[in-house]
């Protein structure tokens, strides 16, 4: 089960760049075992849920909102946010704070953003902890906004076609990228629902009708669907499409562990299982009643089983 709420013991504003400044709060025991914790989208921000999976005892647990999210500002801006900006800002997070080494804890973007991380600072991952895995491949975007989960969930797929013309739904990405991006508020609102309600609806394995309705709200819709859309249009500024696993073997020396969820919609199990090829030394547990949402019960248990396992493990 999860940890009891703890309040931050500190927060910061920290200027990353001319245009952006990224929110930082502070859990747990200031002096323990330093954690990072990276969230989803890009775009959904930190929650209060978050910090609940650490021992607040035994770790210091980093929470961040990424570039655009959450209380980060300016809000759902897109000039100067790659994976590259977000790589370089933990670094900064980590320095700014005067961490040597941490452990890293992201699920599904961030899983990809941690482990993006991890393979190009691998001297400071203490351990790595990822859940729901995605990569950014192209078929991994496809699958989701395509054509694959649309035969799973046909009803929530239809819905979230319903603001793109029939002869612009060969590439769904761009047409949405194209309205989220455009000049009028009306329609960016509308397409940043539809875009943020069909993830909703994929998450769980149960229906969660008031989790789609929090995900439809405007404030939260606008920042998640106009960053994830300008990621995956941009294929997360990766240099290859295949850029995470091909270089999985940088990791090999990173105590690592791999949770997914069997009937996962939005982030297909044979992602982790790829993962898992070309980084073998990492512990791969897949669940077998569970989809992507990382408080789903089955999620819970070995993800808190994970941080247990390695919070008595010097860094």
């Amino acid at each position: 089960t999860l940890y009891p709420s703890v309040e931050a013991y500190r927060t910061h504003r920290l200027k990353v760049s001319d245009i952006h400044e990224i929110y930082i709060a502070e859990h747990g025991n200031p002096d323990g075992k330093p954690v990072i914790l990276v969230h989803g989208g890009p775009g959904a921000g930190s929650n209060a849920t978050m910090p609940r999976y650490h021992d607040p005892s035994t770790y210091r647990i980093v929470m961040f909102d990424q570039r655009g999210s959450g209380r980060s500002t300016p809000h759902a801006e897109l000039e100067e946010n790659t994976t590259w900006d977000l790589v370089a800002d933990m670094e900064r997070i980590r320095q700014h704070l005067d961490i040597e080494r941490w452990q890293l804890f992201g699920g599904s973007w961030g899983s990809c953003l941690s482990l993006a991380y991890a393979e190009t600072h691998p001297n400071r991952v203490s351990e790595l902890i990822v859940r729901g895995i995605f990569t950014l491949r192209r078929k991994e975007i496809e699958w989701f906004y395509q054509a694959g989960a649309s035969y799973l969930l046909p009803e929530a797929f239809e819905e979230f076609v319903k603001p793109i013309p029939e002869a612009e739904r060969g590439d769904m990405v761009a047409a949405y990228y194209k309205r989220l991006t455009g000049p009028d508020e009306d329609v960016r609102l509308e397409c940043a629902r539809a875009w943020s309600m069909w993830e909703g609806a994929a998450l769980s394995l149960l229906p969660n009708p008031g989790r789609v309705a929090a995900f439809g709200s405007p404030n939260y819709a606008l920042a998640f669907a106009r960053i994830e859309c300008h990621y995956f249009q941009n294929r997360g500024f990766m240099d290859t499409d295949d850029q995470i696993i091909a270089r999985a073997g940088l990791l090999r020396d990173i105590p690592g562990v791999i949770v997914h969820g069997r009937y996962d919609v939005c982030t297909p199990v044979t992602i982790a299982w790829d993962l898992h090829k070309a980084w073998p030394e990492a512990e791969l547990n897949v669940i077998a009643d569970s989809g992507h949402a990382m408080t789903e019960p089955g999620i819970v248990d070995a993800l808190v089983k994970a941080t247990e396992k390695f919070k008595d493990r010097s860094a």
